[in-house]
């Protein structure tokens, strides 16, 4: 009954992050996505400064455009941050290592042929699935905080 429950919230905050003003779609590929109302940029900045106001370690940021750039080739901007906190992410690694593979937190930001700009991240609940994680207490608080950040990058 509470992996239904958390099943419920993780489908809720999509609602909601669409009720906010973003758009946001979650489908089969594990991915939660946000259209943004900033641009890739804006979009990376904003996810930094929201990561750091929370105490999140940053990673990196790896600007996928600059790279296909130096090899010659086009890219409409696309980067992606890597985040995270030992303190979310050392429990799932102690449940199932293999959810290491996913970890630290990665978010992606482009603009898509339209012109749009969206915001990726891998879905908690598919986490879950993928990696055998029984532990909804930690897959909660990592997906309202996904969600958190995700919206203070876009709006």
């Amino acid at each position: 009954m509470q992996r239904l429950s958390y099943f419920i919230a993780v489908i809720a905050a999509g609602f909601l992050i669409t009720a906010c003003g973003g758009s946001s779609t979650m489908s089969e590929d594990g991915l939660i996505r946000i259209k943004s109302n900033q641009s890739v940029e804006q979009t990376a900045d904003r996810l930094e400064a929201a990561l750091q106001a929370k105490e999140m370690k940053i990673f990196g940021r790896v600007p996928h455009s600059a790279g296909a750039a130096k090899a010659g080739l086009e890219l409409k901007p696309t980067l992606l941050i890597l985040f995270g906190n030992p303190k979310a992410g050392t429990p799932l690694m102690q449940e199932s290592r293999t959810v290491a593979i996913d970890l630290p937190q990665k978010m992606l930001i482009w603009e898509d042929d339209a012109g749009a700009v969206w915001l990726a991240y891998n879905d908690p609940a598919y986490l879950a699935r993928r990696h055998g994680l029984k532990n909804e207490a930690v897959l909660s608080k990592i997906a309202g905080a996904l969600e958190a950040f995700a919206r203070a990058a876009t709006e």
